[in-house]
């Protein structure tokens, strides 16, 4: 049966990137793709587990030099709820999983987000929001107190004041960050060998990765996704939409222009929602795309 991804690591140049698992999603597929239905699953039964639902794994990708430690997004955080019809939510272990790579949280020295939707920044605070949270925490300062912090500016202009459930809690996770918040675009290089491509549609501001060598020895390549694709189902079907894309059809045209700078033996991509094993590569189209894993 299909599971979230557990840790995973490869190498580009001197840069390890390590998948470090915080927790899970199991998702309803109908209710989640809109327009897969009425039976497009039917052809991709291996992404779904027994019930029917597809997990979706929920992490942080971190990236190392020997100077530098970046985490690429902060997951769910402590959260275990359910969104009935929807889906089922659980976080809570990414300093553990930090912890594993013999890392504490003040080592690290950048924070970068994708996006910002709730399950991207669990860790931003000592809080994080769900709907069956205890009220009248506090918030004591940030997770990841020595690092900087960065977003592109179109992606907090867009949630910058409101409460909605999909977005960045007010409380937890937009005024501890409103001091110490950088702006980020594209074409940016945010550490050597990590480049910044914007990739709007998901959301306003969303942006990937590109990381290379930053010796330029290997030609290797991995693309970091953030929520351009949340499933190997849409390698194949890049025409299915997210149910909470800000732009469907946006959406749809970054991830279809994406997939098809993908096809390179020396690309591989990371999913951070893949389930089984985030790392793997795009095949060439002949009708559509084809996901293959990374053997590691």
């Amino acid at each position: 049966m299909v599971q979230p991804a557990r840790r995973a690591q490869v190498a580009v140049g001197d840069l390890t990137v390590t998948y470090l698992p915080d927790g899970y999603g199991w998702l309803d597929p109908a209710a989640c793709f809109p327009n897969s239905q009425p039976d497009g699953w039917s052809t991709h039964a291996e992404y779904l587990d027994e019930t029917g639902r597809f997990p979706v794994s929920i992490g942080s990708f971190l990236i190392r030099s020997p100077d530098h430690a970046m985490l690429v997004d902060l997951g769910l955080g402590e959260v275990d709820f359910e969104v009935p019809g929807l889906a089922r939510f659980r976080g809570g272990q990414l300093l553990d999983s930090l912890a594993d790579e013999g890392l504490p949280a003040d080592q690290i020295d950048t924070v970068v987000f994708t996006h910002l939707h709730h399950d991207h920044v669990g860790w931003t605070s000592n809080i994080a929001a769900a709907p069956n949270a205890p009220s009248g925490r506090a918030v004591t300062g940030l997770t990841f107190r020595n690092a900087r912090h960065l977003v592109s500016e179109a992606e907090w202009a867009h949630w910058a004041g409101t409460a909605e459930v999909t977005g960045p809690d007010p409380i937890a996770v937009q005024q501890p960050l409103a001091a110490h918040i950088d702006w980020i675009g594209d074409g940016d290089e945010i550490m050597p060998g990590v480049q910044v491509r914007a990739t709007p549609g998901h959301t306003p501001g969303h942006v990937s990765l590109i990381v290379t060598d930053p010796r330029h020895v290997t030609g290797d390549r991995l693309v970091i996704l953030g929520d351009v694709l949340h499933s190997q189902v849409q390698v194949a079907e890049s025409h299915w939409s997210f149910r909470f894309d800000t732009d469907a059809e946006q959406a749809v045209h970054t991830r279809e222009q994406l997939l098809k700078e993908l096809e390179d033996d020396a690309t591989l991509v990371g999913g951070g929602h893949f389930a089984g094993h985030v790392f793997g590569a795009v095949k060439p189209a002949r009708w559509r795309h084809a996901w293959s894993r990374h053997p590691r």
